[in-house]
């Protein structure tokens, strides 16, 4: 009983004492998150202590010195901010930060000069992804790899922990971010140093001694006096630069001509041509349209290629004007780099400053060498082979195309199969139009359709064929045994009576006569008919037996047994 009366005793007295200081604490009027003045006290070797008046000490870890580099200043007496961030009334200690004091006084600082753009004191305490910890004031910001210098720096050792001018460029207090940047501030320097130095150069200036300092694909920048020039590509040479790098080397030396200078952006552009006469003003003079002249080809393009008359003067050659045979030919297959070449001007633009050429021009026109070859027969090799026709090369490298139509008189698609690439055939040159070059095959050889010129056959006589195939809808026939000259007679026309038009009735090898139903020898249609044979042959029997039977009731069928009788009584005869 007695051990459960004194811990409650202890207990009240905690408490009581507990109430006291802290009624102690009111009356020095301190509250937490808040910043305080201190005077340090002592100097440790991990701590600094310092005393926040009413009886109160506190323990600052010495690295919140060190970061700021305020510690080589510190010294017993000195008066610091601290920010008092809780109050310890148990214990009876405060717990204070020197950090936090500066970062709040630089966080309203810094929200002065964001909008001033005042220039602040920083270091480069660390790096980290993408760029540096800059600390300003105790605050720590971030600063972007692009702006610690005007170029990229390879190596920042000589800048971490030293003071640097830096201005805020992004500044975030919700999220307790800012971006700072060196450099702005050395930009902002370096515009001064410039405009200074314009003073002392204006446009049409010749600069004698012009400093190469860098090379790039779209010109050569040049340092004159101190001052920042681009020469560019298109100031070089009044003809076409390819590589600004092959014409200089840094730290050369050259003599170049102001031609504009802006005050606002402090730059200056420079020009080599511009001290030379422009040779596009006397061109007119130099060269005429149609004649032809020598030149070196500089660059090979989709579309064509350009070819240098003169420094200083180049022309273009079209893919069109590359060759006779090919309009779209790759430029590179006729002519490379470098290569000596004799071209004709066709045209000719000074004030565009435009010469239009022709290659083809100047070599020989096989067109006109083939066309006196009309009808002529000719060795060609097959280049391609489509569903419809063959391409053949022939001399000095012109296509020529033949139909498949114009491969066999039977005028069949699958007569190309017949053919392969790369072999050497024999065609014959019928026509050339447009560039176009007309063959045949077939044209090597007689035509069978001339058998009815020859035998003086038309539309209405009757001729005897031979069965060369019998089919399910009709007899495919020879007509004079030529295997070239074949007709279909279709089932229909097989006979006159239906029950008689039966293919399979028929046998490859006999006779049949059939009567030309159509001869068209231009588009080379045949028709034939047996039925209108047979149709043509009772008529003519009937006229010939019939006048005279009729008067003695003799019928149809008697006439033709009287018919086939006097026939076969001839032909005994004959026998």
């Amino acid at each position: 009983m007695a051990i459960e009366e004194l811990k409650q005793n202890k207990s009240s007295s905690m408490k009581e004492f507990e109430s006291l200081l802290n009624e102690d604490f009111k009356e020095r009027k301190f509250k937490e998150n808040q910043i305080i003045s201190a005077t340090v006290t002592e100097i440790l070797k991990n701590f600094v202590v310092v005393d926040c008046k009413a009886k109160m000490e506190g323990m600052i870890p010495i690295e919140e010195f060190k970061n700021s580099n305020e510690l080589e200043k510190l010294k017993v007496g000195s008066k610091i901010e601290v920010y008092l961030e809780r109050i310890e009334s148990f214990k009876g200690e405060i717990v204070i930060s020197r950090d936090k004091a500066r970062q709040m006084n630089a966080w309203k600082r810094m929200e002065k000069v964001f909008e001033t753009q005042e220039e602040l004191v920083g270091y480069i305490t660390g790096k980290v992804k993408g760029g540096f910890i800059c600390t300003v004031d105790g605050l720590p910001t971030f600063m972007p790899a692009s702006q610690i210098d005007i170029r990229p720096l390879k190596k920042v050792d000589h800048l971490m922990n030293t003071p640097i001018k830096v201005i805020a460029t992004r500044i975030d207090k919700n999220r307790g971010n800012v971006c700072t940047s060196r450099r702005a501030v050395l930009e902002k320097s370096k515009d001064a140093e410039v405009k200074e130095m314009l003073k002392n150069l204006k446009h049409g200036d010749i600069v004698e001694d012009a400093k190469v300092k860098a090379t790039t694909e779209w010109g050569i920048f040049l340092d004159i006096n101190g001052v920042d020039a681009l020469l560019h590509v298109s100031d070089l040479s009044h003809g076409r630069v390819k590589k600004p790098a092959d014409m200089v080397t840094i730290g050369q030396k050259m003599r170049v001509k102001i031609t504009k200078i802006d005050p606002k952006t402090n730059r200056v552009s420079a020009s080599v041509k511009a001290l030379t006469e422009d040779p596009y003003e006397s061109l007119e003079k130099k060269y005429q349209i149609g004649k032809i002249y020598e030149g070196t080809c500089t660059k090979l393009m989709d579309y064509g290629v350009f070819v240098r008359l003169e420094d200083g003067i180049e022309g273009l050659i079209h893919n069109s004007e590359l060759s006779w045979v090919n309009k779209n030919i790759q430029p590179s297959k006729v002519l490379s780099v470098s290569q000596q070449v004799k071209v004709k001007i066709v045209s000719i633009d000074a004030e565009a400053k435009r010469i239009s050429l022709s290659y083809k021009d100047t070599l020989d026109n096989p067109w006109k060498k083939i066309e006196d070859k009309i009808g002529t027969i000719v060795n060609a090799k097959i280049k391609n082979i489509t569903d419809k026709a063959i391409f053949v090369e022939l001399e000095n490298g012109l296509v020529g195309m033949v139909h498949y139509k114009e491969i066999s008189f039977d005028e069949k698609e699958e007569n190309l199969k017949k053919f392969k690439k790369n072999d050497v055939i024999k065609v014959k040159i019928l026509d050339i139009k447009d560039e176009k070059i007309k063959l045949s095959i077939r044209a090597l050889e007689s035509d069978p359709m001339e058998w009815f010129k020859e035998n003086k056959k038309k539309v209405g006589d009757i001729i005897t064929t031979r069965i060369h195939e019998v089919m399910k809808n009709g007899v495919k026939v020879s007509i004079d045994n030529d295997k070239k000259l074949i007709v279909t007679i279709k089932k229909s026309q097989l006979a006159k009576e239906a029950s008689d038009a039966r293919p399979e009735v028929f046998s490859p090898g006999n006779a049949l006569d059939a009567k030309i139903v159509e001869l068209d020898m231009p588009s080379r249609k045949i028709s034939l008919s047996v039925k209108a044979a047979q149709i043509d042959e009772e008529k003519s029997l009937v006229a010939k037996f019939g006048a005279g039977a009729a008067k003695s009731g003799a019928t149809l069928k008697g006439i033709f047994e009287k018919a086939l009788g006097s026939k076969s009584t001839k032909k005994n005869k004959k026998k």
